[in-house]
């Protein structure tokens, strides 16, 4: 979904001049049911009005979703640290037991995954986000009192199926209000939580391992108690803080619920929860892009998750152990945060998603080379701040990505959560990549990040880029147009993103 749906005549090529009529009627009928309130204004107080409303749901909406997800991140990921506070002595783990329980969330997040965005659709946002948020932060909770390898397991794979419906469904969720020119940022700000959540979780996991030995309990397990609490508490209060749709959002008046409809209608996003029919999901599962996507989304979420789950162990490797090695993992993670909004904010001014995937992951190719190829300490720390620029930008970006190019509300839930299922089951390569015998370098797990990020996040970017930019040119030279004037009226209405009017964002 770009900005770009309804393009002229003359943008448009050989479009033919009843479609672009059509889709404008569509829209027509749309708005008049709503009416205007802002009718008679002029076009500057019409841009105020508008940059107001957007403000009011920004603060409404990222930060607290921002929140959950930092809360999400740091609890599936919080066992890197539990690692270092002593986990694997207390809980008798020896060989590869740390990096099956790691394998085990991911699997079952993995299956879970796919159906959560329907899930979410066949409730509302403020019941599925209260429910999933109150669970995983319970079994995180009950982690803590885990007395044996098999417990540790048993929790690992709850947490991933109780996790799983989050990171789709705030992406999809946020299509369904802010128009496809401001999805970029606003997913990079909320996505940046996961790099605050290694940051921050350094910090708390050295001073949470403090308390070793209070009412008998290891400091690690106080680490996955104590987050798992705070986590209950957020989601108790995301009853409150968590909003349906812009038709009944509380914190927007009668006529700003009206406004934010029309500024999607009028950005072909249309009504936020179309009917749920099967033909949407058949269209997701029968795209190509689909499985495109998917392919370059492994490519983020396997080096994403060798990071997170491995950088103290990186840098124990590099000599830093204890509470050292938790605070150094503080400041690339920082990095990260930060250049993704930077991407992110870059990515919808100028509508380059594939451009900007490509840059990135440049950056964090340069990184995991400079962590492969040398013994130095100072240079491999370096190595480590490049990884998380290159890394954490990309996810957030290619998740726009999708989004801009799926029309259609449960086309695009079903299409965003194969996405993500499929990223995330590339978690179990991240888990079993870092060996033990390998420390101080790492070779397997360096280079296979490398590798991933070569051949699936690169090589998968370049080859979206230039197949969207050929179906655009096929598009704009009217290829389509004799096999779109014999669809039925029917065919078209399911067409979404196929119609010879839409153009692919790049």
């Amino acid at each position: 979904m770009t900005d770009n749906h309804t393009p002229s005549l003359t943008e448009s090529g050989g479009t033919p001049p009843n479609e672009v009529v059509n889709l404008q009627e569509e829209k027509n009928g749309l708005l008049s049911k709503l009416g205007d309130p802002d009718w008679g204004k002029s076009e500057d107080e019409r841009a105020e009005i508008d940059r107001k409303l957007v403000r009011k749901v920004d603060v409404w909406l990222i930060p607290w979703l921002s929140l959950i997800y930092l809360m999400s991140f740091l609890d599936r990921t919080n066992v890197g640290n539990a690692r270092l506070a002593g986990m694997e002595e207390s809980l008798g783990m020896t060989g590869n037991d740390y990096n099956i329980s790691l394998s085990v969330f991911f699997i079952g997040y993995a299956l879970a995954e796919p159906i959560t965005n329907a899930c979410l659709k066949r409730t509302t946002p403020r019941i599925f986000f209260t429910v999933i948020v109150f669970l995983w932060g319970l079994v995180m909770t009950l982690t803590g009192l885990c007395k044996s390898y098999s417990g540790l397991l048993a929790a690992r794979w709850f947490l991933g199926m109780t996790e799983a419906g989050l990171y789709p469904g705030v992406n999809y969720y946020l299509s369904c209000w802010y128009k496809s020119s401001e999805i970029g940022l606003r997913s990079a700000l909320f996505f940046s939580a996961a790099a605050l959540a290694g940051s921050f979780g350094g910090l708390l996991a050295a001073a949470i391992a403090l308390m070793d030995g209070i009412s008998g309990l290891p400091g690690w397990a106080w680490i996955f108690i104590l987050e798992g609490l705070a986590t209950i508490v957020v989601g108790f209060f995301c009853w409150w803080m968590i909003f349906d749709w812009p038709e009944n959002a509380r914190f927007l008046s009668a006529d700003d619920r009206v406004r934010l409809q029309r500024r999607l209608i009028l950005d072909k996003q249309g009504k936020t929860a179309e009917e749920f029919d099967k033909r949407h999901i058949y269209a997701a599962l029968t795209d190509w892009k689909t499985y495109g996507y998917m392919f370059i989304f492994g490519g983020c979420l396997c080096p994403l998750y060798a990071f997170s789950l491995f950088l103290p162990t990186i840098l124990g490797g590099m000599g830093y152990s204890g509470t050292k090695a938790q605070l150094f993992s503080v400041p690339p993670y920082a990095a990260g945060a930060i250049v993704t909004i930077i991407v992110g904010w870059y990515s919808d001014k100028s509508k380059w998603r594939g451009y900007c995937n490509i840059a990135t992951v440049l950056v964090g190719i340069v990184g995991f080379i400079l962590l492969i190829a040398t013994e130095d300490a100072g240079v491999q720390y370096a190595g480590t701040f490049l990884g998380a620029m290159g890394i954490y930008p990309t996810v957030s970006n290619t998740l726009s990505w999708v989004v801009n190019n799926t029309e259609g509300s449960l086309k695009r839930a079903f299409a965003i959560g194969m996405i993500v299922g499929w990223g995330n089951l590339n978690g179990v390569v991240s888990s079993n990549i870092y060996l033990r015998g390998e420390r101080p370098r790492y070779w397997t797990g360096h280079g296979i990040v490398l590798g991933y990020q070569v051949v699936c996040l690169l090589g998968g970017s370049i080859f979206m880029h230039v197949m969207l930019r050929l179906e655009n040119n096929r598009r704009r030279a009217g290829r389509m147009d004799a096999k779109w004037e014999a669809k039925t009226e029917e065919e078209k209405y399911f067409s979404g993103d196929k119609r010879p009017d839409f153009h692919y964002a790049l």
